[in-house]
């Protein structure tokens, strides 16, 4: 590598010392000088006149003293941020006619927004203020992850103060938060207009707020999030809710529930529509909201109940049995 690529590759400014310039720098200071041929490794000392040739041996590189070389360097940033302000003047001076245009492309416009939240902290935040600035509607889609006791409830005086302004909230979860009883204490104690639906399945995690701004999950954890301004976006996102809802079963104020049908229940109806597109347990419990243990429960009792002895039976028997075809024909 010749000498000018080495610069090249090491080039940067001297708040952004190198780990092997900086040490370079203070054995030079500890021993009075280093060789020449070990500047190389770092030719941003020369650069920035940390090291100079030592005036007695061309071969020897000699440091120049902290107490010299930083208000040097600081003048040099001095110096850069002034001329930095100089082109700030200039380009405003520049587009100051222009901004006196009257045309169609002229005009100031609310540009739609995608924003990326990272980390629990800022996520919340930016959904307690979108919520303090609503007064019409909260739409939310909250899939079950196991954790709906420990982190529905940190809402409830969130929600509660935008109902009080007289908004609604409508909320769409999984079938199994319908047997969590934090969950329903918790709809029990909010008064307004607020209701709550479920469904075997939903989407990831969603929030709508006032149909100006929308908050999107980004992770599976859910420690990122996109937050979305864009108008065609938040139409398409209520159209989803408002599809998914017509489609629910009524939680709250009046919780439904479904019969079986035939000896097997909507539960099972569920995991046997998925069984016999030839979803694994795990995709299945994952899908539906359960652990997979009570996952296989399902499937066990669905598997009694149609006299079934193994997988493969299984998928055959519930084929066979119509049961699939009753329930979407009673839907």
């Amino acid at each position: 590598m010749s000498s000018r690529e080495n610069r090249e590759l090491h080039a940067h400014g001297a708040e952004e010392l190198c780990e092997e310039g900086m040490s370079l720098y203070a054995r030079a200071l500890r021993e009075g000088s280093v060789r020449g041929v070990d500047g190389e490794a770092a030719p941003c000392l020369l650069d920035l006149g940390l090291l100079h040739p030592d005036t007695d041996d061309e071969k020897r590189l000699v440091p120049t003293a902290p107490t010299v070389a930083l208000p040097r360097l600081l003048r040099m940033f001095d110096e850069r941020i002034a001329e930095e302000r100089r082109r700030e003047a200039r380009l405003a001076e520049a587009f100051e006619p222009l901004m006196r245009i009257e045309g169609s492309h002229t005009a100031v416009t609310d540009a739609p927004t995608i924003r990326v939240l990272r980390g629990h902290g800022q996520i919340d935040l930016a959904i307690t203020e979108a919520l303090a600035n609503a007064s019409e509607e909260l739409l939310a889609i909250q899939p079950h992850n196991g954790l709906a006791a420990k982190t529905l409830g940190t809402a409830l005086e969130r929600d509660q103060a935008l109902l009080d302004r007289g908004a609604r909230i409508r909320t769409l979860y999984q079938h199994p938060v319908r047997h969590t009883p934090p969950v329903i204490a918790r709809y029990e104690l909010l008064r307004g207009d607020v209701e709550a639906r479920t469904l075997d399945e939903v989407t990831e995690r969603l929030l709508v707020i006032d149909r100006a701004v929308a908050f999107v999950a980004a992770s599976k954890d859910r420690t990122a999030a996109l937050e979305v301004r864009t108008p065609a976006l938040l139409t398409f996102f209520v159209t989803v809710f408002d599809r998914l809802w017509s489609l629910a079963t009524p939680m709250h104020p009046k919780a439904v529930h479904r019969p079986s049908l035939n000896g097997i229940t909507p539960r099972q109806h569920a995991i046997a529509a998925l069984l016999v597109e030839g979803h694994t347990d795990a995709a299945i419990a994952d899908r539906l909201g359960l652990n997979i243990r009570t996952a296989r429960v399902h499937i066990a009792k669905l598997a009694a109940t149609l006299g079934s002895e193994s997988r493969a039976q299984l998928g055959y028997l519930i084929g066979r049995s119509g049961i699939l075809e009753a329930r979407d024909q009673e839907t």
